[in-house]
């Protein structure tokens, strides 16, 4: 159950993107966060962009669509080059229909869960799922400080993949650091998107190899990895 890291290009300087992507060679994925002012109050980018980046870097692209609409905006992000895409179900008419789709087109399918959406509402679903990301702060803007109330709902949820003998991903987002990465991979957490704890850095890819370091100490340490 090894860690794996996702900078977010949110933190990244956007006048560089391309650099900001090489800065970070060693990641395991390239976070991106695509909003639309409607459904978060803040506006990114979109699939030119990430067309751009895919061409631009050999880290997979992770793209997070905060926005309204995913079943129709997201397939689009599977054809712009992202290799897994995650949508909001609070969001989403008819999740297991749209990640049947992104699973379709050739990416991981993942879904996400503001701080205050129970897991259990969705159990049914987990098995159309690659992947799981509970947001950590509310989601629309980079460096807010890190809740610690969704812990338990991280437990929760890996209690949930346990269960049900899955193989997804637990994925979080949202002030995740070198101070709050081994609260996140104790709960149950195995990928992590850092933003500016990574931007932030003197050196980007430094900063990613000791978040993974202490991410992987964490997961061998828990009782859900010593268990699985």
């Amino acid at each position: 159950m090894a860690a794996q890291i996702n900078p977010s290009i949110l933190s990244a300087d956007f006048a560089r993107l391309a650099d900001e992507a090489k800065a970070v060679e060693g990641a395991d994925w390239l976070h991106v966060d695509v909003m639309d002012n409607h459904f978060v109050p803040n506006l990114t980018l979109g699939t030119p962009v990430v067309e751009s980046l895919a061409r631009a870097t050999d880290i997979p692209l992770d793209c997070h669509l905060m926005i309204e609409d995913p079943d129709r905006w997201a397939p689009q992000y599977v054809e712009a080059g992202a290799s897994s895409v995650t949508f909001h179900v609070e969001a989403a008419h008819a999740p297991i229909r749209l990640a049947r789709e992104i699973r379709a087109k050739g990416a991981r399918a993942a879904m996400a869960l503001k701080p205050a959406t129970p897991i259990e509402s969705y159990e049914d679903i987990l098995p159309e799922l690659d992947m799981l990301l509970i947001m950590t702060v509310e989601p629309g803007f980079g460096g807010q400080a890190f809740l610690d109330i969704t812990l338990p709902k991280i437990r929760r949820t890996r209690d949930l993949i346990a269960k049900h003998g899955l193989q997804m991903w637990l994925q979080v987002d949202g002030g995740v650091s070198a101070e709050t990465i081994e609260r996140c991979a104790e709960a149950g957490a195995d990928v992590f998107v850092a933003g500016s704890a990574v931007y932030g850095a003197q050196d980007p890819a430094e900063a990613v190899r000791v978040l993974r370091a202490q991410a992987d100490r964490a997961i061998a340490d828990s009782s859900w990895a010593c268990g699985h």
